[in-house]
């Protein structure tokens, strides 16, 4: 099915803080308030472990509807949009958590990996243990970011239907891997390129140096890139079984399977996001009639702030409950 690119979402961005740098870095500056949560460490079939961050306080009826969410590169619970998002569903009466990727948690994971973009186990695993959990709740997922590109990926593999998903909301997600890799190293854009490059080098070098991961990078040469598509030709792809960035980019973006979405999924974007290029989603018309596709002209990458003076509020909160109460 071929959608239309004009459905546009409720969001306007309010005329001084259109540009997209503003509203990618508005939601950094004004930080909301962290949530109040608890660290669940849940093991892997392989051995390995992920937190799951749960909102305090947790519903005490065990079909309350559950939301989970899955962040984006780097992000973890104390991300803006997880207040937002996850805060706002707790408010409402849902279960919220995060799947912390691995390494993204409180503390280093186990095994000599770590996540990337079209890592789609982990989270079904998950997905899997909350169904077992709390077999009779209603069950909502939402992606930020990379954590948006992998649920899109998770919801059109075969049998997704079987994990009882009721809904999906992806936002900003980077549907071309390489095309978005390239975006990240153009102009302003690098700023943010830089800031994900020094989060993933923080936590690889000493792995690297320790001789716990099987590559054959070494900390000195990690130290020196500046683009994120070097770091994932010597680090990403080589860890996951990849034969370089360029294979990694293809096999896991998700734009190619939009057609096959089988959950009702909505995808949230804005045309300036300054992660991804102009016409990111002009390179996917084919679509699962499953997926709605909203566009705002402004927005940035997960900003979408609003507000007049000096009080701005992130819109993702009202959408989030248009989203809970679809």
């Amino acid at each position: 099915m071929t959608a239309r690119l004009s459905d546009m979402t409720g969001f306007r961005a309010p005329s001084l803080i259109r540009n997209p740098h503003v509203q990618t870095l508005l939601p950094r500056i004004l930080r909301p308030p962290p949530l109040v949560w608890r660290g669940e460490w849940f093991d892997l079939p392989d051995g390995d472990e992920v937190e799951l961050g749960w909102v305090s306080p947790e519903p005490q009826d065990d079909e309350a509807p559950i939301l989970v969410m899955f962040h984006g590169l780097e992000g973890s619970i104390a991300s803006p949009y997880a207040s937002a998002i996850l805060g706002t569903a707790a408010h409402v009466g849902h279960r919220a958590l995060i799947m912390h990727f691995r390494g993204c948690g409180s503390r280093p994971n186990r095994r000599p990996r770590a996540y990337h973009s079209g890592d789609t186990g982990d989270a079904r695993v998950v997905l899997e243990e909350l169904r077992r959990r709390y077999p009779l709740a209603p069950l909502r997922v939402c992606g930020v970011s990379l954590g948006g590109n992998m649920l899109l990926r998770l919801l059109a593999e075969p049998g997704s239907e079987v994990l009882g998903i009721a809904s999906a909301l992806v936002i900003s997600a980077p549907l071309d891997l390489a095309a978005c890799s390239e975006r990240l190293s153009q102009g302003f854009s690098r700023v943010y390129e830089r800031h994900l490059l020094k989060s993933l080098k923080r936590k690889v070098i000493p792995r690297l140096v320790s001789g716990e991961l099987p590559l054959e990078a070494s900390a000195e040469q990690v130290a020196r890139v500046k683009r994120l598509r070097d770091y994932d030709d010597i680090i990403t792809a080589p860890l996951h079984g990849f034969a370089n960035a360029e294979d990694y980019y293809t096999r896991a973006s998700s734009g190619p399977v939009l057609d096959r979405i089988a959950v009702p999924t909505w995808l949230v974007h804005a045309e300036d996001d300054p992660f991804m290029p102009a016409d990111l989603l002009q390179r996917f018309p084919r679509r699962s009639a499953k997926l709605k596709v909203e566009v705002s002209r402004h927005g940035g990458h997960v900003g979408f702030m609003r507000g007049s003076g000096w009080r701005y509020t992130p819109w993702l909160e009202e959408r989030t409950i248009q989203f809970l109460g679809g």
